[in-house]
């Protein structure tokens, strides 16, 4: 083969790369997905820790409210419930991190919400940094990288609003669809809480975090105002890609940090004289603080040949997982194991929120064609429950095509698959 040939061959696939992550947001099912776990699992945390969040987070907290100002004045960090020590100001940060992680897992107005949603898993979590376990740490990166994704793309209410739309312009009506204006009048609302915070110095002491939150508030005002007023200019085009390559950046990263999870705590343990013997496992199910189900821990417990294959089954799946990534059927079969690894501490060490949120995070490496087919059942158990309504919204027909064919011999893939 000549060079000329080779480097034509190899300009190809370079341009096609780059039409690919330019033109489309990848793995729009994955990061649905993970908007609603990781906000289904924080919301589910806030209703459950709602009778105690004074003694979490608020005024009746062992870690007083004048002690985590004198550490956030030394790490800089951001929290709202520093911006007053009032009663009625915590029930109000509270009440925002709730709702918002409540319409975030519905998708109504996904950008605006997830700001919120973030704002609120920071302020709480970083006002009380010794509350909650390692799926808090989880949840914490999470919020963050999902204001950067389309997650909003399928299996939400804009999606939902974003079809009834095309239908309208379709049927030669020129007026927004009813409900817009929620939109703006949230830009306008976030952008004014926005300008007070950085005049009041109330968004901490770091350089991202403002830049961020001003970077997407004018990224959304001038998403509006091009698709208002000039819907099929090349700035329109302009921000497509740059919202485009922001999202798949993201979901690169939120699949190494998975990765590095699983690394890191793999590699760990392989250290630990307890995971080298393969009784790892035996002590926390007699710890009473991990036991829910004390009968069913000690029937674990006493069978040492389950508890040895558990232990070193547990160092194996999360050691290998981050080799298997280009062997579809090897990665589908791990994600499985660590799925139900993941369940099974929700059950035996009574950690259900950590659980719900690796499993979350794990999601990002589910098949395509399995998530459509997932949708797909959801949508016939709708009609069922609730006749007569539309069904569940996918991607728009020629933005996910590629990604989610409807008929495959190799089980779909994801982008790393």
């Amino acid at each position: 083969m000549s060079t000329a040939v080779l480097d034509r061959k190899i300009d190809h696939k370079v341009a096609r790369g780059i039409q690919r992550i330019t033109s489309r947001a990848l793995g729009q099912y994955q990061s649905a997905v993970i908007r609603i776990g990781f906000s289904a699992t924080y919301l589910f945390f806030l209703l459950r820790e709602l009778p105690h969040r004074h003694e979490m987070y608020g005024p009746d907290a062992p870690w007083r409210w004048d002690m985590a100002q004198q550490l956030i004045s030394g790490n800089q960090s951001f929290t709202a419930l520093m911006w007053s020590d009032s009663t009625v100001w915590f029930e109000i940060v509270y009440a925002v991190a709730l709702i918002s992680a409540a319409l975030l897992m519905v998708g109504w107005h996904t950008r605006a919400m997830s700001v919120l949603f973030m704002a609120g898993v920071l302020s709480l979590q970083n006002r009380s940094i010794f509350m909650g376990d390692g799926g808090d740490n989880v949840i914490h990166l999470m919020a963050i990288y999902l204001v950067l994704t389309r997650c909003g793309r399928v299996w939400s209410l804009d999606a939902r609003r974003a079809a009834r739309q095309e239908r309208a312009e379709a049927g030669g009506q020129r007026r927004p669809v009813r409900g817009n204006v929620a939109g703006p009048v949230l830009w306008v609302v976030l952008g004014l809480v926005l300008i007070v915070a950085s005049v009041t110095d109330g968004l901490g002491g770091t350089w991202w975090l403002p830049t961020l939150l001003w970077f997407l508030w004018v990224g959304e005002g001038a998403w509006w105002a091009v698709n208002r007023f000039a819907p099929r200019s090349q700035s329109r085009i302009l921000l497509d890609v740059v919202a485009n390559l922001a999202h798949n950046a993201t979901l690169v990263v939120i699949m190494a940090e998975v990765c590095l999870i699983y690394a890191t705590a793999g590699w760990y343990k392989i250290q630990g004289s307890r995971w080298q013997d393969g009784t790892a496992l035996y002590y926390p199910l007699k710890l009473d603080y991990f036991t829910p189900w004390p009968g069913l821990s000690d029937i674990l417990a006493s069978n040492g040949v389950m508890v040895m294959v558990l232990t070193y089954g547990t160092v194996i799946v999360q050691v290998a997982f981050p080799f298997t990534l280009f062997n579809r059927r090897v990665k589908n079969v791990l994600l499985v194991a660590m799925m139900l690894e993941h369940a099974g501490i929700a059950l035996l060490l009574g950690l259900p929120f950590f659980s719900m949120a690796m499993i979350a995070a794990d999601s990002v490496f589910l098949p395509t064609v399995f998530l459509v087919w997932l949708g797909g059942r959801a949508t016939l158990a709708r009609g069922v429950l609730f006749p007569g309504r539309s069904k569940v919204p996918g991607p728009r027909r020629g933005e996910d095509d590629e990604e989610a064919p409807q008929h495959s011999d190799d089980g779909g893939h994801t982008l790393v698959g």
